[in-house]
């Protein structure tokens, strides 16, 4: 019961994170704390402020430390893998901000995101399914075609990570960059996981892509109309994309 209710709890707040992290961008925080990493000095008081970045790092401290505690009380394969995750998102979220300061490459952003969803499908796996599963399965069909979901996350990590909270994306018909040409690559991958639902006849997933894929043209709009701050829409955007997975793990089961 009790690694029941730790799961269910790591699961929410990786999701909430995720969420957490969409706003950041969404709303111009991303270097609002600069690229110090993971704490400033005064982190609680600039998040009793409303910083989503303050409040995103500590809220990812918080998952972080419910990780490690469920590590302590049940050691296990599928409790490191989810530790080891939560490790790599924080270490992927320190090298995001040197994206977003034009010193890394923009697939750290790809990485992390991938890291990000793993840590809450691991933990939502545990409270749906305890200890007795295969999480590597999950992994897997993440990955092998025609699903491409990581190949969509991570895509959709090396557009943010190329925008740099800053630049607009422009007319993709004519791809003229390379900024461009990853947000284009991004919708081919959906549009083929799009298609990959409607063969399996995953309908509950096919419902949330089509609200998915309706909020990214939102950002899209929005990010060229003010590519500092798109507003809300990055937000649902993350949050669709974990229904999305999370109605593909009910499935699974």
């Amino acid at each position: 019961m009790i690694y029941g209710i730790i799961s269910l709890i790591a699961a929410i707040l990786a999701g909430m994170t995720i969420v957490l992290g969409g706003i950041v961008e969404g709303y111009g925080y991303g270097l609002s704390l600069g690229t110090n990493w993971p704490y400033t000095r005064d982190i609680l008081q600039t998040a009793m402020k409303k910083d989503p970045e303050a409040i995103h790092r500590i809220s990812a401290t918080i998952v972080g430390l419910v990780s490690l505690s469920f590590l302590i009380l049940r050691f296990s394969l599928i409790t490191v893998i989810g530790f080891l995750g939560v490790v790599a998102t924080a270490l992927l979220g320190m090298a995001t901000l040197y994206v977003l300061a034009g010193k890394l490459p923009s697939y750290f952003q790809g990485l992390h995101d991938i890291a990000a969803y793993s840590v809450f499908a691991t933990y939502l796996l545990i409270f749906l399914k305890g200890f007795n599963f295969n999480i590597v399965d999950f992994f897997v069909y993440a990955i092998i075609p025609p699903h491409f979901l990581y190949f969509v996350i991570f895509m959709g990590g090396v557009v943010t990570g190329m925008r740099k909270m800053k630049f607009e994306i422009g007319d993709v018909r004519k791809p003229k960059n390379k900024l461009q040409a990853a947000w284009y690559i991004h919708s081919i991958l959906a549009a083929i996981f799009f298609i990959a639902l409607i063969i399996e006849g995953l309908w509950l997933a096919l419902l949330f892509t089509i609200a998915e894929i309706g909020v990214g043209l939102w950002v899209y709009s929005s990010s060229n109309k003010n590519p500092g701050k798109p507003g809300l829409a990055i937000g649902l955007h993350q949050l669709f994309s974990i229904l999305v997975v999370t109605s593909l793990i009910l499935a699974a089961i």
